[in-house]
């Protein structure tokens, strides 16, 4: 295997390793090559055949780019946003790739999408350690972030921003004037900020940021949490909670808004088969909701993966690992057999969102055109980000030099020939006459925890070459 292929991963369910790879053949077509006359050079990520550029879609794919061993690049479809940046600060949701153009709709003329740009810059950084990068984009995010406080921060320190901004499309989101997910993505944009302020050094920077997390994440606790419901709501302009249940609620985890009283009372919710607990997990709405649709109908109960991928990543930030692998697989296998009616995994397609209670592409009787087929921005983030990260159990930091590896119980799997930097990783499990063994390969030290739940956590210094441990003598 040489240095330009991507990583490979084992795991007992052949299936997850065939969709995996399969994926990665799939990124090529959604690789484009800037023409001459373009006003996009260079290469991006972005939907096949489509002249529009979209700011979540180039932020949700670095997740998974940084895994292709630099063979896709994770940071250019995010510069072409940064290089568009306004006088005032603006980044628009969306660019004509032919003109260079923002595209923006009335609902939303301002052209705002969630604020996860610092997310993501915070993840490339901690897959690549370029911190010559964090330098670079950090004056044209805090210019970002003045721009949506000009725009939308109203006097009670929330943020008004239309519905059409949340990239939940036709959600029963009716009246909402403060939504609770553009409202989290901003404490979740300070709470980054204020950690690539850190990275470098930047201590005055990161406090400030630090001082605005705690200023949103009070206001929000006090105004959009529902103490006698256990859930966060969007709020209209009187600031009155609108009790629609919708997966938006589920931001303030992954921003680590609620306290651990709250948190298990909004995660209890994910495994109640009437509200967020259905077959496939997580409807965008919650199953006993009026508005809840069976077939999907858009953001009225269908599954989309990016959603699912927040919740999840939720999910961890309250070390719920063993749950948020129970959702993961239980999703992908839902993933698989919506391929194809007749279980052939090899000919079928990924789907931009899936029925709720059954197998299937999600449907919507007025939308013909939905969902759409090989939508890899969001379907990537499962077969790639969440099979290496939740199903294989890996979460890699190069600053640290560090390696953690969470699992329930042993099974064999790992990942193989997975590039970190200049350094290739392969971490393998198996079972041997000796009793369950984990071999390494590395071109360099690193150091390696594993934390196997509820039963051993162990980190050692794994030196360059070939090695194995015995988990029994661990």
């Amino acid at each position: 295997m040489t240095k330009r292929d991507f990583p490979k991963i084992h795991f007992y369910d052949q299936d997850f390793v065939d969709i995996y790879d399969k994926t990665w053949a799939w990124i090529q077509d959604c690789w484009n090559q800037g023409e001459e006359k373009c006003a996009v050079e260079g290469k991006f990520f972005s939907f096949p055949g489509s002249p529009v550029l979209k700011q979540f879609d180039a932020i949700l794919s670095s997740f998974f780019l940084v895994y292709s061993n630099r063979i896709f690049q994770a940071s250019p479809t995010l510069d072409v946003f940064y290089s568009r940046q306004e006088p005032s600060g603006a980044i628009r949701s969306a660019y004509n790739t032919k003109t260079g153009l923002p595209e923006v709709d009335r609902n939303n003329p301002e052209g705002l999408s969630l604020p996860l740009f610092a997310w993501a810059e915070f993840n490339l950084y901690h897959k690549s350690a370029n911190k010559k990068r964090v330098k670079e984009v950090l004056p044209v995010l805090h210019r970002y972030t003045e721009w949506i406080d000009t725009v939308c921060k109203m006097p009670n320190g929330l943020y008004n921003a239309p519905l059409a901004a949340t990239e939940m499309g036709n959600a029963p989101r009716e009246g909402t004037v403060y939504p609770v997910d553009f409202n989290t993505c901003m404490a979740i944009n300070a709470l980054y900020m204020s950690a690539l302020a850190d990275i470098l050094n930047d201590k005055e920077s990161s406090f400030q940021y630090k001082r605005r997390y705690f200023s949103l994440k009070t206001r929000i606790n006090s105004l959009m949490w529902d103490n006698e419901d256990g859930f966060y709501y969007d709020i209209d302009k009187d600031e009155r909670r609108l009790k629609i249940k919708t997966l938006a609620g589920y931001w303030p985890l992954l921003a680590e808004i609620p306290n651990d009283e709250k948190a298990e009372r909004i995660i209890g919710k994910l495994q109640d088969v009437k509200l967020f607990g259905a077959p496939h997990p997580f409807p965008s709405v919650a199953v006993n909701e009026k508005a809840f649709e069976e077939s999907g109908c858009g953001f009225r109960g269908s599954v989309f993966p990016h959603l699912t991928f927040m919740v999840i990543k939720g999910l961890e930030r309250y070390q719920r690992w063993d749950l948020a692998r129970e959702c993961a697989i239980r999703h992908l296998y839902f993933v698989l057999d919506s391929m194809n009616p007749d279980g052939n995994h090899h000919k079928g397609k990924l789907w931009e969102a899936y029925l709720p209670l059954k197998e299937g592409p999600a449907q919507w009787p007025e939308r013909p055109d939905f969902p759409q087929a090989q939508y890899l921005a969001y379907d990537a983030l499962s077969t790639i980000c969440l099979t290496i990260e939740n199903i294989v159990g890996l979460f890699i930091s190069l600053p640290r030099k560090t390696v953690d590896w969470i699992i329930p119980n042993l099974e064999i799997m790992g990942i193989e020939n997975l590039s970190l930097k200049k350094n290739m990783i392969t971490i393998l499990s198996n079972k041997s006459g000796r009793g369950w063994e984990i071999h390494m390969e590395s071109e360099k030290l690193y150091y390696f925890t594993i934390n196997i739940l509820g039963k051993k956590k162990k980190t050692l210094p794994i030196p360059s070459g070939k090695c194995s441990m015995l988990i029994d003598k661990l």
